[in-house]
């Protein structure tokens, strides 16, 4: 039987194995995903390792125009919303028109539509980022390796490589 929060976040799947359904052999295989390689479901390591990809780049594109100055309260605060200017552009703009952030680039991992459309979109972009901010929505993920997110805007990030 698979984690609790995979079998409630599935949608009509119940969780309740009756014995009639055969069981899930990997990540994505009810989304008609490959077991692995490109277009496969991604694994939550290489999701967390292009968060900290995106927000380390957000923080050194920012420090190129406002200096932080550790002492200075208010001059972090204003560097801290800069920087999530910065994240917020990275990451909803690229994701949009691209598919990917470029931590995910650096990760090989990206997002794509389960509806089979190339572009994720803008609207979906801005939830995703928005989504992604709050963290608990993003941490949370089914069987099929979908956040929250992915399944409120109808994505799922796969592997490219």
């Amino acid at each position: 039987m698979a984690r609790w929060t995979g079998e409630w976040l599935s949608g009509s799947h119940t969780g309740l194995s009756t014995g009639e359904e055969e069981p899930q052999r990997w990540r994505g295989e009810r989304l008609g995903l490959p077991e692995a390689g490109p277009g496969s479901a991604a694994g939550g390591g290489s999701r967390v390792l292009a968060l900290v990809f995106d927000l380390v780049m957000a923080s050194l594109l920012t420090s190129l125009f406002v200096h932080p100055v550790l002492q200075d309260t208010a001059a972090m605060q204003n560097y801290n919303l800069w920087s999530i200017l910065v994240w917020a552009v990275i990451t909803v703009l690229p994701v949009a028109f691209f598919g990917f952030t470029p931590g995910m680039a650096m990760t090989g991992v990206g997002v794509a539509r389960l509806d089979g459309k190339s572009m994720v979109g803008l609207w979906r972009a801005v939830v995703r980022g928005a989504l992604t901010f709050l963290l608990i929505p993003a941490a949370i993920r089914n069987v099929d390796g979908r956040s929250w997110l992915d399944r409120l805007t109808g994505t799922v990030v796969v592997r490219l490589r």
